[in-house]
């Protein structure tokens, strides 16, 4: 049986440019939102494509999709491999998305060989892992793990009243399967890195062997709206420039631990004229580090922070925790069997950290796992200008079809 297999890197691309249709704007990204008509199209999409290549289909409550190839052993439990399918507002056109059509190039390759696997090998696509529409995101993996509540998930509501149970079964995604039931042996995933380190540093492969922590917050900051023309500057309760000195706060939090970073992503400020002290403000709040330690630290700093700004300035300050992830280490026998697939191929590489969230962080918790990153052209992603090269894209496409090889004859 030949073992040597390699992927069609022009069919590979094909469809990354073909799928990139489904929410494509002007600029030359994609907004394909989670449980939206572009979602349905690339799903649909997705379905046939797997169809026509002779996998079964599978469909949970969630909306996570599963194409399966079986393998000689009924009894074997199914190797998985995939990403996710929607996008941000201005996203690009191979966050998520390269995961899930390296996967099908992979399992198309092996199909092509007449390579049969002793594992079944599933093909996945998670629902909603970007949270861009329905916050938190990673919710059909964060279900499957059960580190999420179907029910409240279920019930989120988008920013115009939109209720994710009842756009899943609007779009025709909701299934009958019970989210977490299908088992897998271990998972692989394939993913842009999504910040500069391997294009800097000229290398085609990471080898990723854990995620940092993160922890959300929602926050209101409260004072009371007064003229601006007539308030004296010490009688003020500003709840705007309360915000603006804990904003830099968490800046400067993050810059005292490395490499932990800190963002304040949204803000609002009310009543929004021009000659009114603001009475009220909400921001976003998050925190990253790669150690839970050190995470701990850093939301401890923030809430002594929070105490000092109370105490200088007339406004009362309250987080909410939207979502908190541990720092996740991922299963050595999986990083392994990736470095293997890049030393065979003679990729440059490193072993890393992977900054942003993915699904795998969650799929973790119930398989061995691990992911792989390509380079990104400068880093960026969540923009329309998100970019990746072919050759890239095929090696790191390589690469896991190797890897799945690998962990089936080991696991």
């Amino acid at each position: 049986m030949k073992t040597n297999l390699t992927i069609n890197p022009e069919r590979l691309w094909d469809t990354l440019m073909d799928t990139a249709k489904f929410g494509a704007t002007p600029k030359g990204g994609v907004r394909r939102l989670a449980l939206s008509a572009e979602d349905k199209q690339v799903r649909d999409w997705f379905k046939a494509a797997c169809e026509d290549a002779g996998f079964t289909l599978g469909l949970d409550t969630m909306g996570n999709m599963y194409a399966t190839r079986p393998g000689t052993d009924p009894n074997a439990t199914p190797i998985a491999l995939g990403s996710h399918l929607d996008t941000q507002p201005t996203g690009g056109k191979f966050d998520g998305i390269l995961g899930v059509l390296a996967g099908l190039e992979a399992l198309r390759t092996l199909v092509d060989a007449g390579y049969e696997t002793r594992h079944p090998i599933t093909l996945v696509n998670w629902t909603n892992e970007e949270g861009a529409r329905f916050a938190p995101g990673m919710t059909g993996s964060g279900v499957y793990s059960n580190e999420m509540q179907e029910a409240d998930m279920l019930a989120l509501a988008d920013p115009i009243g939109g209720v994710f149970g009842e756009e899943l079964e609007k779009i025709g995604y909701k299934g009958t399967e019970p989210t977490g039931a299908r088992k897998f042996a271990a998972f692989v995933e394939l993913h842009i890195e999504q910040g500069p380190i391997l294009e800097k540093e000229e290398l085609q492969i990471g080898i990723v062997e854990g995620g940092q922590g993160l922890f959300w917050f929602d926050v209101t900051i409260t004072g009371r709206d007064s003229h601006a023309g007539t308030t004296p500057m010490d009688y003020r309760r500003d709840a705007q420039m309360a915000q603006a000195e804990l904003a830099l706060a968490i800046e400067e939090i993050a810059l005292a631990n490395p490499p932990g970073v800190g963002t304040v992503g949204v803000t609002a400020v009310l009543p929004g004229s021009r000659n009114t002290v603001p009475g009220l403000c909400t921001m976003s709040a998050e925190l990253r580090h790669p150690d839970g330690d050190t995470l701990t630290a850093m939301t401890a700093a923030l809430d002594a922070k929070v105490a000092e700004i109370e105490a200088k300035r007339p406004v009362k300050i309250e987080f909410t925790m939207r979502w908190r992830k541990d720092p996740v280490k991922f299963d050595a026998r999986v990083v392994e069997a990736i470095a293997g697939a890049v030393e065979k191929h003679g990729f440059t590489s490193k072993r890393m950290i992977s900054g942003a969230g993915h699904d795998s962080y969650f799929v973790a918790t119930t398989c061995p796992t691990a992911m792989i990153f390509v380079p990104c052209w400068e880093g960026i992603s969540h923009n329309e200008e998100e970019s990746a090269t072919k050759e890239d894209c095929a090696a790191g496409t390589q690469v896991i079809l190797d890897t799945i090889i690998a962990l089936d004859q080991t696991l």
